[in-house]
């Protein structure tokens, strides 16, 4: 009996497991393609909305490119191109593009000149970390350093638009994070997020690193602020953030006892080592400590002035001059607009009672392009980080429904195609 007993369970477990993986291939064919974990199905929308959006704005910027044909008639190098799409690869495009090919070849060669420039430019200016993985893509999938570099900002785009997502959600919900994902893609200066600059990869870095301070994952804010220190000379925002919120974390007692001490310390000191460490070889390699800092105000004129150049261009603009380096009429109006609206955002933002590492990275970034010479028309591009300061739109725009929201967007979409992208390539020096 017991035999047949077993005979027959042994029977029955075989006819099971082969109706079960016969039930098995036939629900995988009826849910082809596969379905999603559920911890990314919250990304679908932003994502969603952030690449349409985004299309419909490069298609507009094509076709201005093309109507205008401007481009034709420019240096390669700056403005540019046999085909509209070799833009997106100009101006910092191409000195990305030649770190990638060539690396480094670090110097200080002072010009015999009394003017704006007196060091000749040089691509250690450029931080390593975006030209490397343009080069290491390059090298894996066969794509031509062109290809790689708007692959890599692509993709880059479409992870700070998650984080941006993230962050904002845990703030004002899911709903405001998907709209702040699309507000991303039609901000003033979102031109450069799918082309060959560095952007979108620094704000991917930025968000996900705000986002891992506020959910208390101390080692990956430390190391995600250490990788952006390879990538950005304003990551020195970021990584004060991410030390100021842990510093003040280990300050309370309470605080300190629930999330510890080894995890704010180990942010703090590994945060900053990343942008002291490209510093420091910069200043090696060309036998000048200061090197980097050289190169930026004498061979870009960039350095920080505390505002002075930012209050004579608004000085100019207010009476209608043009009396001011790096003017460019129509940039420069746009960007007037924008920096006349910062008061009103920045305090809507602390209306919403944000987290501290994202009032500290706002202020810190906004303080950073207002207080620094370089070209004003740029300030869109320059502030393209600053995403902590969508939180008081994306909240607002929330309360709208569907329809709204859809006129909204499209309209913001296509306008984008000359705001965010045409103004910055063709009409300015992005």
């Amino acid at each position: 009996m017991d035999t047949a007993a077993d005979d027959t369970m042994t029977d029955g477990s075989a006819d099971a497991a082969r109706r079960g993986s016969d039930d098995g291939r036939e629900r995988s064919w009826r849910t082809w393609p596969p379905a999603l974990p559920a911890g990314t199905r919250p990304y679908l929308a932003p994502l969603l909305l952030y690449g349409v959006t985004k299309l419909v704005g490069l298609g507009v910027f094509a076709s201005l490119l093309t109507y205008a044909g401007d481009f034709r008639g420019k240096n390669p190098r700056f403005g540019g191109g046999a085909h509209w799409w070799d833009v997106l690869a100009t101006w910092d495009g191409w000195w990305y593009l030649q770190v990638a090919e060539h690396g480094y070849s670090p110097s200080l060669v002072h010009l015999d000149s009394d003017g704006l420039f007196t060091v000749q430019q040089n691509s250690v200016a450029f931080f390593p970390l975006y030209p490397a993985l343009i080069r290491m893509v390059s090298e894996s999938t066969g794509l031509g350093l062109y290809g790689s570099g708007i692959l890599v900002s692509v993709v880059s785009s479409f992870v700070a638009a998650a984080g941006i997502y993230a962050v904002i959600s845990l703030v004002a919900g899911a709903r405001a994070g998907t709209i702040a994902a699309g507000l991303w893609a039609v901000a003033p200066g979102a031109g450069v997020e799918w082309a060959v600059y560095s952007e979108s990869l620094f704000v991917a870095i930025a968000a996900w690193a705000c986002y891992a301070v506020m959910t208390r994952r101390w080692v990956a804010a430390g190391l995600l602020a250490f990788v952006a220190g390879l990538n950005r000379p304003t990551s020195a925002v970021l990584i004060g953030a991410v030390g100021l919120a842990a510093l003040v974390t280990l300050a309370r007692p309470e605080s300190r006892r629930e999330h510890g001490v080894r995890g704010p310390v180990y942010a703090m000191l590994v945060a900053p080592l990343g942008l002291l460490s490209y510093i420091a070889w910069v200043g090696y390699s060309t036998g000048e400590a200061t090197a980097y800092f050289t190169l930026q105000r004498e061979g870009w004129a960039h350095f920080f002035d505390y505002g002075a150049y930012t209050w004579d261009v608004l000085r100019n603009l207010a009476v209608g001059h043009g009396d001011y380096h790096f003017a460019f009429s129509t940039p420069d109006l746009l960007s007037l607009q924008l920096v006349l609206a910062l008061p009103f955002l920045i305090a809507l933002m602390l209306r919403k009672k944000p987290p501290l590492v994202l009032v500290a990275y706002t202020l810190a970034t906004v303080i950073t392009v207002l207080g620094t010479q370089q070209m004003f028309g740029n300030t869109m591009r320059y502030l393209l980080p600053a995403f902590p300061l969508l939180l008081a739109p994306a909240a607002a725009l929330s309360r709208l429904k569907l329809p709204g929201l859809v006129v909204f967007f499209t309209t913001a979409s296509i306008a984008s195609g000359w705001y965010a992208h045409y103004v910055i390539f063709e009409l300015g020096v992005p």
